[in-house]
């Protein structure tokens, strides 16, 4: 199953983003999955994503519309976040240290964690995109 999300750049939309990609992979999977535990897991990664690109890339542009792509085959599952803005440059990333209390730098940290792979793909023109995949374990019965 495809399935794609345009929804406008304010983070009071989130709620709306959630249940489109929850209800979808629900719909799709069933009970094949251990549902509560991996839906928790994708509300996590899924808030951290829009609300960075509603925060960051789409800040001065709330105009442009963020788009969202969802492809899940049996148990794999790709999420793709599309923005409009001037993209985020990897290289100067550094994991950050709790004990020095930063402020920011743990949303990548946490979609890493969470998901078997993440890629951040920097475009210029056409967007840039956040693609977020995993395979759900069966649900054991």
């Amino acid at each position: 199953m495809k399935t794609e999300l345009h929804v406008p750049s304010d983070l009071r939309f989130l709620t709306v983003v959630e249940n489109w990609l929850l209800t979808s992979m629900e719909m799709e999977l069933g009970d094949h999955v251990d549902w509560p535990r991996h839906s928790n897991r994708w509300r996590l990664v899924l808030a951290e994503a829009y609300s960075n690109v509603v925060r960051h890339a789409h800040r001065e542009q709330p105009h442009i519309p963020v788009l969202l792509r969802l492809e899940l085959k049996e148990r794999d599952i790709a999420l793709e976040v599309w923005d409009q803005g001037k993209g985020y440059d990897l290289s100067d990333y550094a994991e950050p240290v709790p004990e020095k209390m930063p402020d920011g730098g743990y949303g990548w940290l946490i979609m890493k964690r969470l998901m078997d792979r993440v890629e951040y793909v920097l475009q210029t023109g056409s967007g840039n995109c956040l693609k977020l995949q995993t395979t759900l374990p069966e649900a054991k019965k």
